[in-house]
């Protein structure tokens, strides 16, 4: 009977705020990467041929890396460590415009148009 009133105490007090800790670092990520990579496709110049899925993909990538350079390794403030973010978003972006693009006779043109 303590066994298991001490394991429902574990699931309720360990468990669950655990997975819903998880849970806001995943909504966290996604709305940091959709503000990241739009703010990277703003920096980025020209047209950019990727869609939102590539942006929110590229500002997250660019909000883990900025965060990891600006925290970890330089250990400055948040206004530096956003501007990291945003750099490294625009970074991928401007990489994965490139690669959807393809030089034909001298000029660029967009696959799939």
């Amino acid at each position: 009977m303590i066994l298991a009133v001490f394991l429902l105490l574990v699931i309720l007090f360990v468990v669950l705020p655990l997975i819903w800790h998880i849970f806001w670092l995943v909504v966290w990520a996604a709305i940091s990467g959709l503000f990241f990579g739009a703010l990277g496709r703003l920096i980025v110049p020209g047209r950019n041929p990727i869609g939102i899925l590539a942006t929110v993909v590229c500002g997250w990538v660019g909000s883990l890396a900025g965060l990891a350079i600006g925290h970890g390794l330089l250990h400055r403030g948040r206004f530096i460590t956003v501007l990291l973010e945003a750099g490294v978003a625009a970074i991928a972006v401007a990489i994965v415009s490139g690669a959807h693009r393809q030089s034909v006779g001298g000029r660029t043109r967009m696959l799939g148009r």
